[in-house]
This record gives structure tokens, C-alpha cells and sequence, in this order.
């Protein structure tokens, strides 16, 4: 990388950083109980990431977690680092975009239990059943469909995510038609079928598909899971996304779910699902199935060391792969930890590492 180029990387590099810790701020300021973090409290965070990285660090991200959970942990992890430094020494930051394409999902996991895609729009480019076909095909072999998931296919956060039924090529998105819609998602997108998930899952929301988010680490041939939580949707919605209404809990490693759930950036310490289900204790069906998959699919991904996966429970009990994440953010008010009991281990090995922002 030329000069200047290195020097316009580190710009783009630095207004990120500025980016996550003006989000927490921000954040911070709409949460109603604020927590000053003690003396002895800032020498225990100061003292642990010194010992690990040869500096102190901002406490935004400490204190506003402090605030959101009530509970003071060390091992959080500044957003700002996490997304800037740890992330892109973990994974290599200029592929994350290609082999995170939603679309590309069947093909690097063939055979896998993976969700089916009925139609894929690849950089303007369609495929049908993965055959190459033109948008008027395309148009042609989607006129009758009974709901239906669309949605982006790249970085979406449930944005841009309908149920659609489709009756002689007319949608009930404003009477749209299949063509007109294509038209307004325009590239990168994707048709898939709703998946028939467990009834105990159903059971938390049954108008959304309720996703298990599990963060996993590769550690030379060890695959760690950092944590699990469980994401919800809200009462008539189809979204289970944190940051698009659902709630979120922490899973323990028996597959339970905690006591309290966490949506949004401040709406917090739900103890019950919008279905009226008490949260703490619950038993999450087919969880070691889940994290058995997930342990499979990470040895089959060597460019991303830290990946989230979004893993729903079929009817049938089986584990299906919706998703997976090369950029995934950290569920640190749900688990209250940055990455728990491997938070020490994960940044001592990924520090000395190049930073892959900087690609030769």
C-alpha cells in the first residue's frame, strides 16, 4: 500500500473510531439510571487492559454498560477497539463484505444445514434454484409465491426484511408489482422460504423467526464460543433484531435463558416475552445441536476468526443456519461481558497481529 493510500486508510480508520464512541455516547445519554464507575473500579479496568495491550483505554463503554445492566465487569470491551482493532486482526476487514453476502451462504456451506434460497440477486444478477436467469425470468418465476421472505442480502439489520405473498405477479406491498419491488431493492437481494421453527421457540413469538446469535472464535484448531443469547421479536412483528425492536437474552451453557432481556439501546431488564413467557430458566430446544453446527461451519471459514452465526430450531428439533456475520457486533449488555471468561485469551492473541484495515 502506497503512502498516501495507508494515510486515507487511517483517516477511514479513525472517523470509525469516532463513529462507535459517538453511538455509546449518544446511547448512554438516553438511559435513565446513570452509574459513575468508583476509583477503585477505573484501576481494576485501567490495570487489565495495560497488563494486555501496553495502555489505558476509554470508559465509555465500561460505564455505560455499568449503567445499562447494573453490573460492573472489567471485560467489557470499548466499542471503538472492538470494531477497529480487535475485529480487523481477527478477520481480514477487505473480504468481510463478499463472504458475508447472504446470498453467498449455500455455496460455501454446501450440504450443510443452511436455509433454502428460492431466488438471488447477485450484483444485479439473477439466479433461480442458483441457475443463472434474466430479471424477466426472474420476474416470470415469481408471480405466484405464499409468504415469502425478502430481504437485502448484505448488511440489512432487519432493515428491508417483508413477509411477501406474491398472486399473478402482484405483491401486498402496495399493491406493488414482483417486478416493481425488484426494482426497489434494486441489487443484492434475496427471496427465501418462512422456516417452520420448534413450537417452544414459536412459543417466545410466533410472528417472527426467533434466531439464537452465537459469537464463536477460532483459536488455532479450537473453535471457542464466546457467548449465546437468544433474539425475539416483539408482538406482531417479523423481526427478531435488537436493533430493529426484538429483545435479547443471554443463554447459558446448558441452553437456558437469563433473567432479563435487552432491545434496543435502552429499553431494558424485560423479564417476560410479549407471549407473556417468563424468560429465566426457559430451555431452549436442540441448543448443543446448535453449537455443534456452528463449531462445524467456523473450521470451514479461515479468513474470519470471529464470526456471529444466527441459527433457528426447525420444527423438526434440527439446527438450520440463517445467517452469519464477518463484521458481528458484541451482545455486551445481554451477556454483561465483552467476551467473558476468553476476553483476556482473544485480545492477548489478536493484539500483536497486523491490522487487516491496512491491506498490503
Amino acid at each position: 500500500m502506497s503512502i498516501i493510500g495507508k494515510l486515507l486508510t487511517a483517516y477511514e480508520k479513525h472517523r470509525e473510531m469516532k463513529k462507535w464512541e459517538k453511538v455509546i455516547i449518544s446511547n448512554f445519554k438516553d438511559l435513565k439510571n446513570h452509574k459513575k464507575l468508583t476509583k477503585d473500579q477505573k484501576k481494576e479496568i485501567q490495570d487489565f487492559y495495560v497488563g494486555m495491550i501496553g495502555k489505558k483505554i476509554p470508559l465509555y463503554s465500561h460505564e455505560y454498560f455499568y449503567s445499562r445492566t447494573g453490573v460492573f465487569n472489567k471485560e467489557y470491551v470499548p466499542t471503538n477497539i472492538y470494531h477497529c482493532e480487535l475485529l480487523p486482526k481477527a478477520n481480514l476487514h477487505y473480504l468481510r463484505r463478499a463472504y458475508g453476502d447472504k446470498n453467498a451462504c449455500d455455496f460455501l456451506f454446501h450440504n450443510e444445514n443452511v436455509v433454502h434460497t428460492i431466488l438471488k440477486n447477485i450484483n444485479g444478477y439473477y439466479y433461480f434454484e442458483n441457475r443463472p436467469v434474466s430479471e424477466e425470468e426472474a420476474i416470470a418465476l415469481c408471480q405466484n409465491m405464499e409468504k415469502v421472505i425478502i430481504k437485502p442480502s448484505q448488511d440489512s439489520k432487519g432493515n428491508g426484511v417483508r413477509l411477501i405473498s406474491i398472486k399473478d405477479g402482484i405483491t401486498n406491498v402496495d399493491g406493488k408489482s414482483i417486478g416493481d419491488l425488484f426494482k426497489q431493492y434494486d441489487k443484492n437481494f434475496l427471496i427465501q422460504p418462512c422456516v417452520k421453527q420448534h413450537k417452544d421457540m414459536a412459543a417466545l413469538n410466533p410472528s417472527s423467526l426467533n434466531t439464537l446469535r452465537i459469537l464463536s472464535y477460532r483459536s488455532d484448531m479450537e473453535i471457542l464460543i464466546i457467548y449465546s443469547v437468544i433474539r425475539i421479536g416483539r408482538k406482531g412483528q417479523i423481526i427478531d433484531n435488537q436493533c430493529a425492536g426484538g429483545i435479547s437474552t443471554v443463554i447459558t451453557s446448558e441452553g437456558r435463558l437469563g433473567k432479563t432481556a435487552f432491545g434496543g439501546y435502552s429499553t431494558d431488564n424485560i423479564t417476560k416475552t410479549d407471549t407473556g413467557i417468563t424468560l429465566d430458566g426457559y430451555q431452549v430446544p436442540s441448543y448443543d445441536k446448535a453449537i455443534e453446527l456452528v463449531k462445524h461451519l467456523h473450521l470451514r471459514l479461515p479468513f474470519f476468526n470471529l464470526i456471529g452465526w444466527d441459527v433457528a430450531i426447525q420444527e423438526n428439533g434440527e439446527p438450520l443456519l440463517i445467517e452469519f456475520n464477518t463484521n458481528p457486533g458484541l451482545s455486551q449488555s445481554a451477556f454483561c461481558s465483552g467476551m467473558g471468561k476468553y476476553t483476556e485469551r482473544i485480545i492477548r492473541e489478536l493484539w500483536p497481529r497486523p491490522n487487516s484495515w491496512f491491506k498490503d
